[in-house]
């Protein structure tokens, strides 16, 4: 009763984590392959609840590299545009005068684009430009 009880309680943080889906599929995948290695097919489902919530916490960027990438952004001197749009996940940025840049190799994001709006780096999805990411 109390697996169940717990694996219940995991998916119903995984699933209110989902605006930031990438995070949450990423770490869903990670805690399955773990859970599934030390575990068996019991691990996989409770890892892979448990690493849903962590990836969702952590972002894209997981909390070991997001320093580093705020400081090499910032550290670039992009010019900042200032829009009157919340800097949130989920905004998408104006078709025109925003300028993105990629993403550096050591990052493994090749699939985002980053810029700085109202002060802030961003992770974007260049093909719909929805903020993914906001790097405080």
């Amino acid at each position: 009763m109390r697996v169940t009880t717990t694996l219940m309680l995991m998916a119903t943080l995984a699933l209110m984590g989902a605006a930031h889906a990438q995070g949450l599929e990423r770490g869903a995948r990670d805690g399955v392959a773990r859970g599934e290695e030390v575990a068996g097919p019991l691990g996989a489902l409770v890892g892979g609840a448990i690493g849903a919530a962590v990836g969702t916490a952590n972002g894209i960027l997981g909390v070991d590299r997001r320093e580093r990438f705020r400081i090499y952004a910032l550290a670039e001197h992009r010019p900042s545009i200032a829009l009157a749009v919340p800097v949130r996940v989920g905004t998408v940025l104006p078709e025109e005068g925003v300028f993105y840049y990629d993403v550096p190799r050591e990052f493994a994001l090749p699939e985002y684009s980053y810029t700085i709006i109202n002060g802030h780096p961003v992770l974007v999805e260049p093909g719909n430009r929805r903020i993914v990411e906001v790097i405080e």
